[in-house]
């Protein structure tokens, strides 16, 4: 009777760990099935890369730089339009670039939306079109001038910020002491009669590329706010440095290298900054309220997948986006856990080292947020993801 209660005991035992052992391989093979229905991010969903559109109008401007997807319909404009601005000239020389080109997804066409003229005097320096652009909910048209007499930051001006009408008509420039080579792509808050702007300023203390041009630490993020009258140009109403210190120096293959990409966080509560001297993405806090410079923040993360991030946005999760310029991928970074969660291949253009280098530029979300689009400045072509 001993051995048969020992036989059954066993094999109670045994159909137990049996069980156990089911249970556990059946949840390891849930574990992937269930990360695949409920991606962690944005770049999981994208599945294709659309070249829409050659981004180089009557004139030959190129290197396409600033991307912003149109709030509303006005002037020449329709809602969901993707404005896109261009650093260089027809010579490439860049910081010589002076037009904006307007894709509409609609009639898979493009218009040019507005040329500035290259020697526009009440911009100091002249323009050369950089990746602070923004469309406002009021119709308005704001774009950021890094310029160069001849495609080097040896004969770069301080440049300004150029307003114009929905019909790209010029209504009035922004320049001041604070304003020297408006830089990265903005980070917008627009309450319609109001809105704020922040841009990124590189060309404190920066001169020509010969050499092994020094890094200075004076690159800084303004915040502009605006008043906008009904039927009347946007109006300064204030104008605060919310952030300082951030490097930036001369490069004769990119021009500037400073902080580019800004994007708030869904409260307004944080401003990210991708810092791309440091190779990293820093935060600013209070952006919106502070009276004073926050320095360069706080680290949120830095090197791993970043190589030298560009523009950035935010994904309706709240994630950040962020373009690579040392090679043709995307970052995909959840800010609350401060964790790079993987990089995305864009760009795989083997005629750069690495694949896709110094490629990408200007990012913009699409309206319906699953997707986005980009630019890239090698050959001059507006791509949607998705």
């Amino acid at each position: 009777m001993k051995h048969a209660t020992r036989t059954l005991l066993q094999c109670t035992v045994h159909a137990v760990r049996s069980a156990l052992a089911l249970a556990a391989a059946a949840a390891l093979a849930g574990a992937p099935l269930a990360a695949h229905a409920d991606p962690q991010g944005l770049l999981e969903t994208v599945k294709h890369h659309t070249t829409l559109i050659n981004t180089v109008p009557d004139n030959g401007d190129q290197n396409p730089y600033a991307i912003f997807v149109a709030p509303v319909s006005s002037g020449t404009v329709k809602e969901g339009d993707v404005l896109i601005d261009n650093f260089n000239n027809a010579a490439n020389l860049q910081g010589t670039g002076s037009t904006i080109v307007d894709y509409h997804p609609d009639t898979k066409q493009m218009t040019l939306f507005a040329t500035i003229p290259r020697d526009f005097k009440e911009c100091p320096g002249g323009v050369g079109l950089s990746t602070a652009m923004t469309m406002l909910k009021s119709g308005w048209v704001i774009v950021g001038s890094t310029p160069s007499n001849d495609g080097t930051t040896g004969t770069k001006g301080a440049g300004c910020m150029i307003v114009l009408d929905s019909s790209g008509k010029i209504a009035k420039v922004i320049s001041s002491p604070n304003i020297n080579d408006p830089w990265g792509n903005m980070a917008v808050v627009d309450n319609g009669n109001h809105a704020t702007l922040f841009v990124s300023n590189a060309g404190f203390g920066v001169g020509g590329a010969d050499g092994n041009p020094p890094v200075f630490k004076q690159a800084t993020v303004l915040r502009l706010d605006l008043d906008i009258p009904s039927g009347q140009a946007p109006a300064l109403k204030s104008e605060t440095v919310v952030a300082s210190g951030f490097g930036a120096q001369a490069d004769k293959g990119v021009f500037l290298v400073g902080p580019t990409g800004l994007a708030l966080s869904a409260d307004n509560k944080l401003l990210y900054v991708s810092d791309a001297i440091g190779n990293r993405i820093n935060v600013i806090e209070d952006p919106l309220t502070r009276d004073t410079s926050a320095g360069v923040g706080r680290q949120l993360t830095a090197d791993g997948l970043l190589h030298r991030p560009l523009a950035m946005i935010t994904t309706p999760q709240g994630h950040l986006l962020v373009t690579n310029a040392l090679n043709g991928q995307v970052v995909e970074i959840d800010p609350v856990a401060a964790k790079q969660l993987y990089a995305r291949w864009i760009d795989t253009d083997k005629a750069q080292t690495p694949p896709g280098n110094g490629d990408l530029f200007g990012i913009a979300l699409t309206p319906a947020g699953d997707g986005f689009y980009y630019v890239q400045d090698d050959v001059n072509t507006l791509v949607l993801a998705k």
